[in-house]
């Protein structure tokens, strides 16, 4: 099972953190101004942000499961 983050490190790890959807780029912007589209992607100059996920994905219990 994943640690949950606490304190700072979940601030500086996820606040205001979103990923690009075409090339997965990080940045880091206000959420209102990624809601306007205001803010476009570094690398591949796309609008398309997403908040970074809190939980890491991947395994799941059915792969679990299934092992």
């Amino acid at each position: 099972m994943a640690k949950k983050v606490m304190g700072p490190a979940f601030h500086r790890l996820f606040e205001n953190v979103f990923i690009c959807l075409r090339c997965n780029a990080k940045t880091r912007a206000d959420p209102l101004k990624v809601k306007k589209k205001l803010v476009k992607c570094w690398k591949c100059n796309s609008y398309k942000l997403r908040p970074k996920a809190k939980e890491p994905r991947g395994v799941g219990k059915a792969t679990v499961a299934a092992a």
